[in-house]
C-alpha cells in the first residue's frame, strides 16, 4: 500500500461496497488521494453486472478487505476502523446499515468527527425510499429521461451516466468533500444524504430555467439542445460515421457555413424555427458527401463548433485526448485518468482493482488493529487468513 498522492491525501475513508454510485464516489475520492478501504462481502455475487474484478474499474485505487458483518466480531472490527476514519460511504437501501449495527447514530457516537456519506436512488425517506430501483427509474421521475430522444420516438436511455454517476456519485463526493471541509473547522461530523433523483434534478437546473422561459417547452426532440435544431445536431457522413455540430451562436454558424460551402446570406435563417426542417436537410445532404476523416481535416480546430463522434475504442487515440492523456492504460486496460487536474497536488496513477479481501490483514495492521485481535478474527473465519485472497465465487 503506497502513500497516496493528490489533494485528498491524508483523508481516510471506509467504503461498504455496493453497486452504482457508491463505488464510483469511492473511486473519485481515491483517485484524488484519499486512502479508501473497501469492505467487501466474502462472496460478492449477485451485485450489479457481474464481471472479473480486473474489469470493475470503478473499484480501482483502493484496498479491499473482507469482513463477515453478520458476526458481532465483524461489526466490532468495522467500528474500530470507522473510529480511525474521516468518512464512510454506503449505498444500500435505507435501514440496511442500521440493521447491521453500523448506522450513522452508532458510528457518529463512536467518532464524532465522522462524515457519514450515504447514497440511494430515492433518498433516505419518502414514499418510495425503501423500494428497489435503478438509474433508469430515478432519472425518469427527475424529469431528465423525458428530455432524451428524437421527436416522435420513445425516450432514449443515456447509459447510467446521468443518474448513478452524475446525480449520485458526483453529488455524494461533492457532499462528502464539503462536509469534510466543515468538519475541519467545527470538529463535528454529519450525515450526507445523497439521492440520485435529487442530484439528477439539480443537473437539470439550467433546463428547468429554459423551460420556465418558454425556450425548452416543445415536445422531446423539437428544442434547441435536444436534437431539434439543425445547428445543434449529429450528422451521418459518407462512410457511415457521425459528426457533431454545435454552432449555437451566429458567428460560429457563419464560420461553419462558409467552410462547408454555403453562402450564409442565402442559407435558411435558423433563428426562425420554421426553417429548421429545410436547414437540416441541407446539412444532412452536405455532410453525407464526405467521410468523417475529411470533415475532420476541414473543420476540427476551427470555430465551427465541430467534433467527430468517437467510440470507446477510438477515443484514446484522438489527438487531443492523447496529448492530454485523458485516457490511460493500467495493466493493459484503457480507462479514464483521474480528473480534475491540480497544479500543486496532482493525483497519482490509479491502481488496478484488488481481488476481494486481498489486503485484509495488511490494512488491519496498518490501521492499528492489534495483531492478537487480527489472529482471533482469522481463526474464527470473520476475516480471511493471512496471505490469502478471497476470489469472487462466480469466476
Amino acid at each position: 500500500m503506497e502513500e497516496r498522492q493528490g489533494p485528498l491525501a491524508g483523508i481516510k475513508v471506509i467504503e461498504f461496497s455496493g453497486i452504482g454510485p457508491a463505488p464510483m464516489c469511492a473511486m473519485l475520492l481515491a483517485d484524488l488521494g484519499a486512502e479508501v478501504i473497501a469492505v467487501d462481502r466474502p462472496q460478492q455475487s449477485g451485485l450489479g453486472i457481474e464481471r472479473p474484478r480486473e474489469f470493475d474499474l470503478c473499484r480501482r485505487s483502493r484496498s479491499s478487505i473482507s469482513i463477515d458483518l453478520k458476526a458481532a466480531e465483524g461489526v466490532a472490527c468495522a467500528l474500530d476502523l470507522i473510529c480511525r476514519a474521516d468518512a464512510v460511504i454506503e449505498g444500500f437501501r435505507p435501514g440496511v446499515m442500521e440493521r447491521l449495527g453500523l448506522g450513522p447514530e452508532v458510528c457518529c457516537e463512536r467518532n464524532p468527527r465522522l462524515v457519514y456519506g450515504r447514497v440511494t436512488g430515492w433518498g433516505q425517506d419518502g414514499p418510495l425510499a425503501r423500494s428497489a430501483g435503478h438509474d433508469l427509474n430515478y432519472i425518469a421521475v427527475s424529469g431528465a429521461l423525458a428530455q432524451f430522444g428524437r421527436a416522435g420516438e420513445p425516450p432514449m436511455i443515456p447509459l447510467n451516466l446521468v443518474g448513478d454517476f452524475g446525480g449520485g456519485a458526483m453529488f455524494l463526493a461533492f457532499g462528502i468533500a464539503c462536509a469534510l471541509l466543515e468538519a475541519a473547522r467545527s470538529g463535528k461530523g454529519q450525515v450526507v444524504d445523497a439521492s440520485v433523483v435529487e442530484g439528477t434534478a439539480t443537473l437539470l437546473t439550467g433546463i428547468y430555467g429554459l423551460f420556465a422561459a418558454g425556450l425548452h417547452a416543445r415536445p422531446r426532440g423539437e428544442n434547441l439542445l435536444d436534437g431539434g435544431a439543425p445547428h445543434y445536431n449529429v450528422y451521418r457522413c459518407a462512410d457511415g460515421e457521425w459528426i457533431t455540430i454545435a454552432a449555437i451562436e451566429a458567428k460560429f454558424r457563419k464560420d461553419l457555413l462558409v467552410r462547408i460551402g454555403f453562402d450564409p446570406a442565402n442559407f435558411p435563417d435558423v433563428e426562425d424555427r420554421r426553417n429548421w426542417p429545410y436547414a437540416r436537410r441541407l446539412l444532412q445532404e452536405r455532410f453525407a458527401q464526405r467521410p468523417q476523416s475529411q470533415w475532420c481535416e476541414l473543420l476540427l480546430g476551427t470555430d465551427a463548433c465541430f467534433a467527430p463522434v468517437l467510440g470507446l475504442s477510438d477515443a484514446a487515440a484522438f489527438a487531443h485526448n492523447s496529448e492530454r492523456k485523458t485516457l490511460i492504460e493500467i495493466d493493459g486496460i484503457v480507462q479514464p485518468a483521474p480528473a480534475p487536474r491540480f497544479s500543486r497536488t496532482p493525483a497519482g496513477v490509479p491502481t488496478a482493482p484488488e481481488e476481494i479481501g486481498s489486503s485484509t490483514v495488511a490494512v488491519l495492521k496498518k490501521w492499528g488493529i492489534p495483531v492478537e485481535e487480527i489472529a482471533l478474527l482469522a481463526d474464527r473465519g470473520i476475516i480471511p487468513p493471512p496471505h490469502s485472497s478471497i476470489q469472487s465465487s462466480q469466476f
